[in-house]
């Protein structure tokens, strides 16, 4: 069937399967979610190179990671090039500037969007830092949420504004609007030096983590989440699991009492009828790295070394 997004058409084929198997969502119904919360996805991903995550046969099925722009992509589909050092080799993904382009990637089996944290205009210089709070097997969401005010008050200290959001997981992300004027190397110390902040105040929380000998009952601030190449879902991104759930903005009154498991793409769209885009204001809240980064020099005359090893 077809489908008007704006002044585009997307051509939807087996628009009947069902990708979602806890209420039996179908892959027209995962269209209409992300045309329901079409200003806010496309907020997320504008400009941004973007990793898709397809699943041909619905989420129960096979998931494809895929860099490159799938085949057949209609001429208004716009990319962005990158350059992937370690293999030598470039990729044109995919880089949203219209909603049309999301229906089209959905149409192509896409249900997650893992948008960099850089735009096109300079895709090796970052304009989002991501704080990414990732509870162990055995630590619970209560404890997701004391960390997550932990967060928001070191943010407040330093002058920054985060942006919350659940990822969609067991997890919850804040995002802060930065200046474009550092690598991701320089992200990414930063990034490091304010979850050691956040671990000084917290028993909870842990900076070291290798897979191997990971404390179940901890959580990890995953500043590598700010690495080159590194991505997580989008804010309003749907994620891969049975349930619909979606990666959610949340207003910091919030973080206490929302669920999210309760938030998918059977819940969102009226939510997000009725708030709108709580990420809308982040382009102008933009905050300078640069205390961030003397706190990393700091660390690093103390002895303690940015990790080389990306987990």
């Amino acid at each position: 069937m077809e489908v008007e997004v704006d002044d585009r058409v997307v051509r939807v084929t087996n628009p009947d399967r069902v990708y979602f198997s806890a209420r039996g969502e179908t892959k027209l119904d995962l269209v209409h979610y992300y045309l329901s919360v079409g200003t806010g996805i496309v907020n997320a991903l504008r400009e941004r190179p973007c990793m898709l995550h397809r699943f041909p046969t619905g989420v129960d099925g096979q998931k494809v990671h895929q860099k490159r722009l799938p085949a057949g992509a209609p001429p208004w589909v716009e990319t962005v090039r990158l350059h992937f050092p370690r293999w030598n080799r470039t990729a044109d993904e995919l880089c949203v500037t219209e909603l049309a382009q999301v229906a089209w990637a959905v149409q192509m089996s896409t249900v997650e969007f893992h948008p960099w944290n850089s735009r096109r205009a300079d895709t090796e210089r970052p304009d989002e830092w991501r704080i990414d709070l990732d509870p162990g097997e055995e630590c619970g969401y209560d404890t997701v949420r004391r960390v997550a005010h932990v967060v928001h008050e070191v943010l407040d200290e330093l002058g920054a504004t985060g942006y919350p959001k659940t990822s969609g997981g067991n997890g919850l992300h804040v995002y802060v609007r930065i200046r474009p004027d550092h690598g991701f190397h320089d992200v990414r110390r930063g990034a490091l030096a304010f979850a050691r902040e956040v671990e000084r105040r917290s028993p909870e929380v842990t900076t070291t983590w290798w897979r191997k000998d990971r404390d179940p009952t901890q959580l990890f601030v995953d500043y590598n989440q700010n690495a080159r190449d590194h991505t997580i879902a989008a804010a309003y991104s749907v994620r891969g699991n049975p349930d619909g759930t979606v990666s959610t903005p949340l207003r910091w009154d919030e973080v206490d009492d929302a669920e999210p498991r309760d938030l998918t793409i059977a819940t969102v769209p009226e939510r997000f009828a009725r708030l709108g885009d709580l990420h809308a204001g982040i382009d102008g809240s933009v905050f300078d790295l640069t205390p961030l980064l003397e706190w990393a020099e700091r660390d690093e005359r103390a002895g303690h070394s940015t990790p080389v090893r990306l987990t």
